[in-house]
Parts: C-alpha cells; sequence; structure tokens
C-alpha cells in the first residue's frame, strides 16, 4: 500500500502529492512509482511531473484542464500505483559504482569532517564509501543527485559560509546526504573527495548518469588512478 497521500495547490498551474516528510526508502520508492505512472498517463494538460523525496509537484496548463478533473485523474493514478510500489523498490538499474579520490585537493574538507566525527580520514572514507546509497532525487542543477543516507557519524551539516565555486566532480556532505556537483556552482557542502565520472554532459547519449530511484557506491582511489580516469568535464585542481 502506498502513504497516506494529501493533494494541495502549489499556485495556480501546479499540484502537490504528499507522501511524508521523511527521508525515507520505502516512501521514496512510492514518490517514484507515482511519478512514474503520471508520465506514462500523459494525463490531458500536464506540462511535467517532478520527484523530491517524499512529494510529486504535477505542474499542469490551467487552460487545458481543471482542478476538479485532474485532480481525479491523479488521484486514480495514486491508487493504480499501490500494486507496483514493491516492483520500484528495487533498484532501477544495476549498482552504480563511482571512483573517488578523497581529500587534499580533490576534498579540503575532509579533514573537518574527520574531526566533527572524531575519527581519522582514513575511516571518514570507509565510513563513506561503505555504504550504498539510493539516489532520492535530481535537483539545484541539471544531474545533481540527492543520496542517502550517510553514517550519521560523518553526516557533517552544511558549511556557515558556501563557497562561491565548486568543481565539477566534486563529491560533498551535507548532513546525511551525499552527492557530486555536475557543474561548477557556488556550494555549501563539505567536500570530501572528487568523481572520476560527470554526472551531467547534454552530449552524451544518455545526459544524465543518475536517476531516481538508482543504488550507487562510492569506490576510493589514488590520485595515479583518478588521473588515469578521469572524464570529460571533471577538472584537476583546487577546489
Amino acid at each position: 500500500m502506498t502513504a497516506p497521500v494529501e493533494i494541495r495547490a502549489a499556485g495556480d498551474s501546479a499540484l502537490v502529492v504528499e507522501l511524508g516528510t521523511e527521508i525515507d526508502s520505502t516512501l521514496n520508492a512510492q514518490v517514484v512509482a507515482i511519478a512514474a505512472t503520471l508520465r506514462q498517463e500523459q494525463i490531458v494538460g500536464v506540462r511535467d511531473v517532478i520527484s523530491s523525496y517524499a512529494s510529486v509537484t504535477v505542474c499542469f496548463d490551467p487552460l487545458r484542464t481543471d482542478l476538479e478533473s485532474l485532480i481525479s485523474a491523479i488521484t486514480h493514478s495514486v491508487t493504480n500505483t499501490a500494486t507496483t510500489t514493491a516492483t520500484v523498490l528495487a533498484p532501477s538499474r544495476s549498482p552504480r559504482e563511482i571512483p573517488v579520490c578523497y581529500g587534499g585537493v580533490y576534498g579540503p574538507d575532509l579533514e573537518a569532517v574527520a574531526n566533527y566525527a572524531g575519527c581519522s580520514t582514513d575511516d571518514v572514507v570507509r565510513l563513506h564509501s561503505e555504504v550504498a546509497y539510493r539516489v532520492y532525487l535530481l535537483g539545484f542543477v541539471p544531474g545533481f543527485a540527492y543520496m542517502a543516507k550517510v553514517n550519521e557519524r560523518i553526516a557533517m551539516p552544511r558549511r556557515e559560509t558556501p563557497r562561491v565555486s565548486v568543481l565539477a566532480g566534486t563529491v560533498g556532505i551535507a548532513d546525511c546526504q551525499t552527492g557530486i556537483y555536475p557543474s561548477a556552482t557556488p556550494g555549501g557542502w563539505q567536500l570530501i573527495g572528487r568523481s572520476a565520472f560527470y554526472p551531467f554532459d547534454p552530449n552524451r547519449k544518455e545526459p544524465f548518469l543518475f536517476t531516481a530511484g538508482d543504488t550507487v557506491r562510492f569506490v576510493p582511489v589514488d590520485e595515479i588512478e583518478f588521473r588515469s580516469l578521469v572524464g570529460p568535464g571533471v577538472t584537476n585542481g583546487d577546489s
């Protein structure tokens, strides 16, 4: 069964299908399933369907549909999705392994995270890389995948002052979340390493490296291996 659902308006051209507020894999699987069903059904007037941790936002054209009809269609889709959620709980693809060079110029906050956790930097690397993370959603910038849950020992809060620019491929931690910056952007996460893969490239056949429901494992590599693996769009150098 799906979680209790609340449908509420978000302005005059969007509805939010709210399932909860927690970062929970079962809840998120229901969200992913509902979003997939809504996209497949191609409801008249719906412009976009956006999934998050525990809700789905349905953007629509108010000149092509009305709220009563749309809410009825969404409710029908949510009901139909209940029987498919168990399937969506399984990862949508095989676990994707992401090589990461931790620390140094690639992860300038690694020592700070170790101090926060009261452990060594090697322990931080081990704790971060031993978990299979679920991709809960994509957002912030194209290709930024929010993954969870980070071991609570190293779940350090965001920086008080964000950096003006974080290089593409940089791996960060923010509370129980971890992720890879897909492009050079401002950012306030704790930076612990650099990925050898570029999460977003509009010139690739599949521009996005990740999708909601994926499973990701970070694999520690040394600098020599990192430089041999680093892909287009990932820059070596200081953060």
